[in-house]
């Protein structure tokens, strides 16, 4: 514990802050600290990489190749910034009686439910990660924190439901279009719903989910594809998220990566075939089930939401026409009208991405002035609510009307369709328990991909030791392309995709038939790698901080 709880590591005094003493004497003060609480270090999302919907070259992760443990910096850095946000939050709480009286108690109020907000959104995560965890809401000394030992999580989840309730209790509805990083109302009952379907509490959750619906604050923006473009922040469908401005010095940097590399990125980080693979046909069949498919032209017919995640091939992106096709060597420039060399086929460019597909989803224009990003970080918004209300609902076989429509209006959203017209777009019909289970985690995965929510859900669903336990594939090498691919007329997949029980692509014939290549090798144990190990360094300073099992 030394490292997490230790003046150095916390900071929980900064000089330009004053001391925890004197500090917390005023409005400012506290204002300043609650803001601080918000920092989007605090606020990492989960990684897409570590999931099967993610493809970078032939690298993994410690988590998708087997090898996570407790020196992981990742995960270092989740419990320690986790555990500093914590503390924070608890020694705002403590102090508010300072100003108690002295300010308006509507201030009071809002500080007090924020603290609150923050402290059960950390413990949240720190539970669905690690488990049984140490809680505390007190002011720790050095001597104390290494005698603490883990608190069962069910307790633990008790008091963040708590906190949650009471956070939604003093929040207001909304700050109007100024304060979207801070907690609303909306944003307690919402990621309590989050926590609580983490936990499988689903009767908590369902009803989370409902008061955060009742509240008739957010609605679903009517453009899917819009809904992420870095000039859309704060919209009535955001519930809870961090904005971003170069001008500040907060930016998502890492845009090369997912730019397409004839706009001078690297197309390197990109979607899976196996999220290619689980986006319905219109007809609301799977692609191996549809007549619609095409898999030589496997995004026509297709949910709408996928060409708005995925680059369509032959299609206008950032000013060029996308198209990784090994002959077409020339591109149109859309800016110029000119054709130039294509460096997004392998043909021309060795490292293109290494399955033909690139990211679409929040990436436009914005983010080749100067490879920086000022999309917000969403974290929460009312398109996952709707999802988690259907689940809760369905897992507790308390399905009605309100499952369907639930569902239905986040799909029907993606083909810009009325959700009680049901001929308009492939409407769920369902009322079988099974059935609506399925629909509901895929909807979940296409709703959501890209937006760091695939991890916990194959965690939560035990998925894991099945997704990640199959290979990452890829095209040939181009001299195996062209003969075995191209000259046969099988481009781009080569032969239909099955798909399972759990909605999930099988790839593995046509690599066994030689029609593509394994690019990685993934490797989840089931047997620990559901919940992380203990950061190594608390364990070895502390005899009372127990490991988790086989780590």
């Amino acid at each position: 514990m030394l490292i997490t709880f230790s003046c150095n590591e916390l900071d929980l005094n900064p000089l330009s802050e004053g001391s925890s003493q004197s500090w917390y004497s005023n409005e400012t003060e506290i204002e300043m600290s609650v803001n601080d609480l918000f920092r989007s270090v605090f606020w990492a999302q989960d990684g897409d990489d570590w999931t099967d919907d993610w493809t970078y070259r032939e690298s993994l992760t410690p988590i998708n190749n087997g090898t996570i443990n407790g020196e992981w910096g990742v995960l270092n850095d989740l419990w320690t910034l986790s555990y500093k946000n914590i503390s924070r939050s608890s020694t705002i709480l403590l102090n508010l009686d300072k100003v108690e009286g002295v300010i308006p108690q509507e201030t009071v109020d809002k500080f007090r439910g924020n603290a609150l907000f923050v402290r059960a959104a950390q413990y949240a995560n720190l539970v669905a990660k690690f488990g049984d965890v140490i809680y505390f809401t007190g002011i720790l000394d050095l001597e104390e924190s290494f005698t603490l030992s883990r608190t069962d999580k069910e307790v633990v989840m008790q008091a963040v439901y708590d906190d949650f309730d009471m956070a939604a209790s003093l929040l207001p509805e909304s700050y109007g279009n100024s304060e979207n990083k801070f907690a609303t109302k909306g944003a307690a009952y919402a990621m309590k719903a989050r926590a609580a379907l983490y936990n499988g509490d689903f009767a908590i959750a369902r009803d989370a989910a409902k008061a955060c619906m009742d509240l008739g604050v957010y609605e679903l923006y009517p453009d899917y594809g819009e809904l992420f473009w870095s000039e859309n922040k704060n919209t009535v469908e955001s519930i809870f998220s961090m904005p971003r401005s170069t001008a500040l010095n907060s930016f998502f940097g890492d845009c090369k990566n997912y730019i397409t590399r004839n706009n001078g990125g690297w197309a390197a980080k990109d979607p899976s075939w196996e999220l290619l693979s689980a986006y319905l046909c219109t007809d609301g069949l799977p692609i191996d089930e549809s007549p619609l498919y095409d898999p030589s032209d496997p995004f026509s017919n297709r949910d709408p939401r996928l060409a708005e995640t995925i680059v369509p091939f032959n299609t206008p992106h950032l000013g060029f026409i996308y198209q990784p096709h090994p002959d077409s060597l020339e591109v149109l420039n859309l800016n110029t009208g000119a054709y130039q060399k294509n460096n997004d086929t392998r043909s021309n460019a060795a490292f293109a991405s290494f399955n033909g597909l690139v990211w679409k989803k929040g990436i436009n224009s914005d983010w080749t002035d100067d490879f920086r990003a000022e999309n917000e970080i969403i974290i929460m918004r009312y398109a996952d609510v709707l999802l988690m209300y259907a689940e809760a609902k369905i897992e507790l076989d308390d399905i009605d009307q309100s499952v369907l429509d639930a569902i239905n209006m986040v799909r029907a959203r993606a083909y810009k369709a009325d959700y009680t017209d049901a001929g308009s777009y492939p409407a769920v019909v369902t009322t079988d328990q099974a059935e609506l289970r399925k629909e509901v985690r895929l909807e979940r995965r296409v709703e959501l991909a890209f937006e760091g929510r695939r991890y916990m859900d194959i965690i939560r669903w035990r998925l894991a030791e099945k997704v990640l336990n199959k290979d990452v594939y890829g095209m040939l090498d181009l001299a195996d392309l062209r003969t075995k691919i191209i000259d046969e007329g099988l481009w781009f997949f080569p032969q239909v995709t099955d798909i399972d029980e759990d909605g999930i692509a099988n790839f593995d014939p046509m690599y066994q038939s030689g029609l593509i290549r394994r690019l990685a090798q993934r490797e989840f144990d089931p047997e620990r790698q559901y919940l992380w190990p203990i950061p190594s360094k608390e364990v070895l300073i502390n005899d009372n901080l127990s490991q988790n099992p086989n780590y």
